[in-house]
C-alpha cells in the first residue's frame, strides 16, 4: 500500500469505517472507530486522511497532544494505514489559511468524502456545531497494508 488511491478504494467497504490509534501520555495506545476518508486540505489543496470528531473527544486532545495518529482500514483481507502529523480545523481551533465561515461546509465535505449522506444538511450543521465538531487532517508520511 503505498498511496491515497490505493486508500480511497478500502473507504468504500465495510461502511468506510476505521480504527484511528494514538499515544497515550502512559504510551499506551489509545485506539478508536471514526468514520474517515480521503479529503482535500482546506488550506493547501492536497489530498490528506480526513475524519470529523467530537469538540470533547478523548483522541482529539491526544491527537493535540502528540500531533500525529494512524488510521486503519479493512476490507475483507485487503487493509492499509496511514500514518501522519495531524491538523486540526473547527470552532475551537483555527487553521492556518480556513476562513471560520467556512468550517461548517468544511464538516459537510470531510463527512461526504469518507462516504456520508444526509437528508437534512440544516440539522446536521446544527449538530454539529452543538457538539463542537472538529475536523481532523493526517498528512501521511507512512504507508502500509496489503492492496
Amino acid at each position: 500500500m503505498t498511496d491515497l488511491e490505493a486508500i480511497r478504494s478500502l473507504v468504500t467497504g465495510d461502511s468506510g469505517l476505521a480504527m484511528v490509534s494514538v499515544p497515550r501520555p502512559d504510551g499506551s495506545v489509545h485506539t478508536s472507530l471514526v468514520n474517515p476518508g480521503v479529503s482535500a486540505h482546506p488550506a493547501t489543496g492536497e489530498d490528506v486522511v480526513a475524519f470529523v470528531v467530537r469538540g470533547d473527544a478523548y483522541k482529539l486532545r491526544l491527537m493535540l497532544r502528540d500531533g500525529r495518529c494512524t488510521v486503519a482500514w479493512r476490507n475483507g483481507w485487503r487493509w492499509g494505514s496511514v500514518d501522519g502529523p495531524v491538523e486540526v480545523c473547527g470552532p475551537d481551533h483555527a487553521l492556518v489559511g480556513v476562513d471560520a465561515a467556512t468550517v461548517p461546509e468544511l464538516l459537510r465535505q470531510v463527512f461526504r468524502d469518507a462516504g456520508g449522506t444526509h437528508d437534512d444538511w440544516d440539522e446536521y450543521d446544527r449538530v454539529m456545531a452543538e457538539e463542537r465538531r472538529t475536523a481532523v487532517f493526517v498528512r501521511p508520511d507512512r504507508f502500509l497494508g496489503r492492496p
